[in-house]
């Protein structure tokens, strides 16, 4: 995931395939740890949870999660609420290595505009109130605001280590993922003033989401191999989930990983797990956790937290976005030059789109209407545009050195949860 420097509603039709995804019961492919039923919860994310690691769980839950609760309900295809309504439409594209944010205008797939950034821009994340955009400068320890009606950036505000940016479901916090400096800093949302800093037990904390019920978050720590489960305005740690303790399937060694350089070469002592992008399933009962070094995905129960399977897609396994109507799930699989098209409901892959002749999608987004997957192309100096109806690369529009985490905007839904667009 890292660069080497450290270690709107939807329509009736779209409502009726909710249904059909909230009441289907399914069973996981692609091999790994276990292989237990998928199962909803009447209420994920309301136990209690304490232990200190996890082991695959077994057993099915006999309750259900209703249409009105699907998580995404409101992020249908062009379902922009307020801000959003008024925002230009166009792409946002960090460069890690170049230290440049450039702008893509969506219909013509050109590079309309740049600017420079501090060290290593990561992200581009929309705030809570979709008014403002933040380009997250890591080593620059400064966060940049872009007016997303005109496009163009503000003035830099000085914010320590902000590798990666999420906002408390009530919009009262900033959670910045302050990954070098082993902790999560809760800040004012708007001004971005620090109030308050929790230590995180794990080296390369970095990307979340919220539980359905949105009384905590799950984060992954990427150099550490852990999960950590923590609450809602991240005062405290709730739970570790140690992803090291289960084997799985296809997994790249911690041996061969140091050897590889890169951000690989961070991992930590004993680690055999590399964490990367967090997602929720649309029905609200699983945790979803991109690995790349186990090359694949893990499959956490929403509501005991406990490891239920493990998915193998393909090296390098990194981001997840949901498609508009929250039937399937997009995984990019950055070594492998692939994208794994998951169903949402059974979590069976149904596609895999390669990228002719390699690349290296990494993260990005869902257009608007739903037909595109923007995605940046880490080591290729590229973006990627994916037809989302065949799979096709559209497009592969050059850009600077090391573009990671794309912002398309505007998006769909009622608020930001952070990253490049987890919305709600």
């Amino acid at each position: 995931m890292l660069t080497p420097h450290r270690p709107g509603h939807r329509t009736a039709a779209a409502l009726a395939v909710s249904v059909a995804v909230l009441l289907s019961g399914c069973a996981a492919t692609g091999g790994g740890s276990s292989a237990a039923t998928t199962r909803a919860t009447s209420a994920p994310g309301t136990g209690a949870p304490s232990s200190t690691s996890a082991t695959p769980s077994s057993g099915p839950s006999s309750a259900t999660t209703s249409v009105a609760d699907a998580v995404y309900a409101h992020t249908g295809a062009g379902a922009l609420t307020g801000a959003a309504t008024s925002a230009k439409p166009l792409v946002y594209v960090p460069n890690t290595v170049s230290n440049t944010v450039q702008v893509i205008d969506p219909t013509t797939y050109k590079v309309i505009g740049r600017f420079p950034t501090g060290r290593e821009p990561q992200h581009v994340v929309p705030s809570w109130d979709l008014k403002t955009l933040w380009v997250n400068d890591d080593l620059g320890n400064d966060l940049i605001p872009i007016d997303p009606r005109t496009g163009k950036a503000g003035r830099r505000v000085a914010v320590e280590d902000p590798y990666n940016l999420y906002f408390t479901p009530d919009g009262k916090y900033a959670l910045v993922m302050a990954e070098r400096l082993r902790r999560i800093d809760v800040r004012d949302p708007h001004t971005m003033k620090l109030i308050r800093s929790l230590p995180v037990p794990c080296y390369g904390v970095n990307h979340a989401d919220y539980s359905a019920d949105l009384s905590f978050f799950v984060a992954s720590c990427e150099f550490s191999g852990k999960l950590l489960v923590i609450d809602k305005d991240a005062t405290k740690l709730r739970k570790v989930i140690d992803l090291n303790a289960v084997p799985t399937k296809g997994a790249t060694s911690p041996q061969h990983a140091h050897s590889m350089g890169g951000p690989k070469s961070n991992l930590r002592p004993g680690a055999s797990a590399m964490p990367q992008d967090v997602r929720l399933t649309p029905d609200g009962t699983r945790f979803l956790a991109a690995d790349m070094l186990r090359n694949g995905v893990w499959v956490i129960d929403a509501r005991t937290l406990k490891i239920q399977r493990f998915i193998h897609t393909a090296l390098g396994t990194h981001g997840i976005y949901p498609s508009r109507d929250a039937t399937r799930l997009y995984v990019s699989n950055r070594d492998a030059g692939s994208v794994s098209v998951l169903d949402a409901a059974t979590l069976k892959i149904v596609a895999t789109w390669t990228i002719p002749g390699g690349g290296s999608p990494d993260m990005g987004g869902v257009s608007a209407d739903g037909t595109k997957l923007w995605l940046s192309g880490r080591y290729h100096g590229v973006v990627y545009v994916f037809d989302t109806r065949t799979g096709k690369v559209l497009r592969r529009i050059p850009v600077d050195a090391g573009p990671h985490g794309l912002a398309v905007w505007p998006q769909p839904g009622r608020y930001s949860l952070g990253h490049t667009g987890n919305m709600r």
